[in-house]
């Protein structure tokens, strides 16, 4: 069953929708079990990858934000780091549900050799009385994109916008998609669209996509608009502002010639601002969060057939096609860099940003499926490394790549008919293959690659 295209892009702020946006939702989901409850202790253990790239991520904040009834999309990241401050002077936890407890964030414990079964991003939560009765305990994994599980409900937990079991045109696969679109003759952005309006209305889904899209766009304004470096302890320059200035007086007629460098800041400006924790759309993840909109960016800018008055159908026709790719690889692989590497989450975003473009330059199904299987083909293999633990390096410039990747793959996949040796389905299945095979310290532990070859100081 296709996912919706609102749970593939949802708001929720940096810097990891998996070690961040997930265990938020999870702390959240177990404070709300306790309300009217005689909690007196909270226990926090963070295991896997949460816990060796968990201080670069923010995890073990975002545990406690969630505890105390903060939600991803909505919280002001402000907000968070104020309570958090407040947290370690008092060593007092407010949770949601009104019950004060002792906690400082020293008190989360970390296991990052220890893997449990179902995925490498797992946390345990415990609350206990006076007596140290247990009153409830649940085990949550966040699994990619700010998708959670636990073990109660052995699946998906508070997906954004669930999609009904009722849609038309049932699919997950590429070669599934492209059946639907070639029996009902619709695109694949029409597909993607049908199904969305089996639980709301057509209107209300053109409304969220442009709710996105209008996020993906104050996201870059904010970041342009910051100087200094990145929070975290590298010390890594922010570069964005430097370069808009520099592009805006070099280029203020948007010269085509400059389209690669408005991408590259597009993409960049919004992965440093998720660096910083702020707010960003999840897009299928927030470490690859900048390709979807730099290549958005790209299509409303320098696509000669975007004008003004369909604008905001090229927006909704782009983030229909995406998801729709997009839920392709949350159905058959995985979009978690604990699980797969960055190809799962680089990769799929930039499959996806293909496929959009493709559309946008009036692709075929098969064209759009071709730029897709593109994207892809030429991200397996990425590794997840990221130095000190931490979404800036090699991620910033690593967003900035793979939009242009995108854009490559989208207008290879026009000059061809859709026919090609190998499909979708055939790379996705690779991409999966591939991750099971990868050394666990190239998924986002921090143990391997650039992480243990470059200092920290």
């Amino acid at each position: 069953m296709p996912v919706s295209v609102f749970d593939l892009f949802s708001i929720g702020i940096g810097p990891s929708s998996s070690h961040t946006v997930g265990p938020m939702r999870a702390g959240r989901a177990f404070a709300s079990r306790l309300t009217g409850a005689p909690v007196a202790t909270i226990a926090v253990d963070l295991y896997g990858s949460l816990a060796s790239t968990g201080h670069g991520h923010g995890t073990l904040g975002a545990v406690v934000a969630g505890l105390m009834g903060s939600d991803p999309e909505t919280v002001d990241p402000d907000a968070v780091t104020a309570s958090l401050a407040e947290l370690e002077e008092t060593g007092v936890l407010r949770l949601a549900g009104g019950t004060s407890v002792p906690f400082r964030l020293a008190d989360i414990v970390l296991h990052p050799l220890t893997m449990l079964p179902r995925h490498p991003n797992a946390m345990r939560l415990r609350a206990a009385d006076v007596s140290g009765t247990t009153i409830a305990e649940e085990t949550y994994y966040s699994i990619g994109g700010g998708f959670i599980t636990n073990d109660s409900e052995g699946e998906v937990a508070e997906a954004a916008i669930p999609v009904d079991d009722a849609v038309p045109y049932p699919f997950s696969s590429g070669a599934e998609l492209l059946a639907a679109c070639a029996s009902s003759g619709l695109p694949v952005s029409g597909v993607a669209l049908a199904n969305e309006t089996a639980t709301r209305s057509a209107d209300d889904v053109r409304a969220g996509l442009l709710r996105i899209h209008d996020v993906m766009e104050s996201c870059v304004e904010r970041s342009v608009g910051r100087s200094g470096t990145l929070p975290g302890g590298l010390t890594v320059r922010r570069r964005a502002a430097n370069w808009f200035e520099q592009l805006t007086a070099d280029d203020p007629a948007h010269d085509p010639l400059f389209a690669m460098e408005w991408v590259n800041l597009t993409a960049m400006a919004v992965n440093e601002e998720n660096a910083t924790g702020g707010r960003v759309v999840t897009a299928p993840t927030n470490g690859a969060a900048g390709i979807i909109p730099a290549v958005l960016y790209y299509a409303l800018t320098y696509v000669p057939t975007v004008t003004a008055a369909n604008r905001d159908d090229t927006v909704v026709r782009f983030l229909l096609t995406a998801g729709a790719v997009g839920s392709i690889y949350k159905e058959r692989a995985s979009i978690s860099g604990a699980e797969v590497g960055c190809q799962g989450e680089v990769g799929s975003a930039a499959s996806m940003a293909a496929a959009g473009l493709a559309e946008v330059l009036g692709g075929t199904p098969e064209q759009v499926e071709n730029a897709a299987e593109i994207a892809m083909e030429h991200n397996l293999g990425l590794t997840c490394d990221p130095i000190g633990g931490l979404v800036q390096i090699p991620c910033i410039e690593r967003n900035a790549i793979a939009a242009n990747k995108a854009i490559n793959a989208a207008r290879m996949a026009l000059r061809g008919d859709g026919v090609h040796h190998v499909s979708l389905d055939q790379v996705v299945e690779t991409m999966r293959q591939t991750g099971a095979d990868m050394s666990t310290k190239y998924k986002e532990t921090a143990m391997g690659g650039l992480a243990v070859n470059v200092p920290l100081c």
